[in-house]
């Protein structure tokens, strides 16, 4: 019996560099299955397309008018493969040697589970943390955002968000992976339905998680097979106005979506007004972080 198909789908935007670095990580340590790597790219403008052409002519290339964001771009590599196993991967990344392969064999030997993540490891080879995740309450998001519940060893509510109950070498079940590298089978997501495309960017890799969980299929995060993550390597660490409200808004539209319907008046209100505060915050840093970046520029 041949082994399952995998489809990968890569959305990039102005990235050349790691979206070479990332597809020579994928011809360099294919898995031992077919395998179709499809890259859309949301209107760069800046080379990154013509790179995947010229470099990557194996590359299934889709060039997008305008930057559609991440839940479109991704939606049209799913609905036009066919392949049972569905890989979404960032253009930040970098597959090591058998990774792929063994992220499949978890789907092709356990029926149940729906979605892996692997390990992700940040380039000077520390966890990141990101690659398993609980789905955030009110408590666990103001842990993590204000960084108690990311401070080494911390434990209980606050730090939830981070799924601490699994050691970051423990394979086991967890209600999120993270969007940078989402292993799904094809047969779920017929069921449960592809990216919500009301999601521009951010957040839509949680609520399709949750969506997966809703519906009895499990998420599972191994390892046994570890994925380079170049941190905000296609943001940037100073988000724009647009990142920064999209952001936001994924985090107001996850939970007007799954919690409040179900939470009290009060709850709603504080979670909605701490959405906004968080948002002038994180908007004020990074303009102030471009603006002083600019006099140190200006300054040399």
């Amino acid at each position: 019996m041949s082994a399952a198909a995998l489809d990968v789908a890569i959305v990039s935007y102005r990235c050349e560099g790691l979206l070479r670095d990332c597809l020579q990580s994928l011809r360099d340590h294919p898995p031992e299955r077919p395998m179709t790597v499809h890259v859309v790219d949301n209107a760069s403008g800046d080379g990154t397309a013509e790179m995947v052409a010229r470099e990557f002519p194996e590359v299934r290339l889709t060039v997008n008018e305008e930057n559609a964001g991440f839940s479109i771009a991704n939606n049209i590599v799913i609905r036009a493969g066919e392949a049972p196993y569905v890989l979404v991967l960032n253009p930040d990344t970098r597959v090591t040697a058998g990774a792929l392969e063994r992220v499949c064999r978890v789907l092709d030997e356990r029926p149940e589970i729906g979605m892996v993540g692997p390990r992700l490891e940040l380039e000077d080879g520390t966890f990141d943390h990101a690659a398993k995740r609980s789905f955030p309450t009110p408590l666990s998001a103001l842990g993590h955002f204000t960084g108690i519940g990311r401070r080494p060893g911390a434990r209980g509510k606050l730090a939830d968000y981070r799924a601490t109950e699994l050691g970051e070498n423990e394979p086991g079940e967890v209600d999120a992976v993270n969007g940078a590298f989402m292993l799904m089978r094809r047969e779920a997501l017929d069921g449960v339905g592809l990216f919500d495309e009301g999601y521009w960017m951010y957040m839509e890799d949680l609520d399709l998680c949750y969506r997966f969980k809703q519906a009895g299929w499990v998420n599972w995060y191994e390892p046994s097979a570890t994925v380079i993550h170049v941190k905000a390597g296609t943001s940037g660490k100073l988000r724009s106005w647009r990142l920064n409200r999209a952001f936001h808004y994924g985090m107001y539209r996850f939970y007007r979506d799954h919690y409040a319907p179900e939470a009290n008046p009060v709850e709603r209100v504080a979670v909605y007004t701490g959405i906004v505060v968080k948002l002038l915050i994180s908007a004020t840093r990074s303009a102030v972080g471009r603006a002083l970046a600019r006099i140190r520029g200006r300054a040399r």
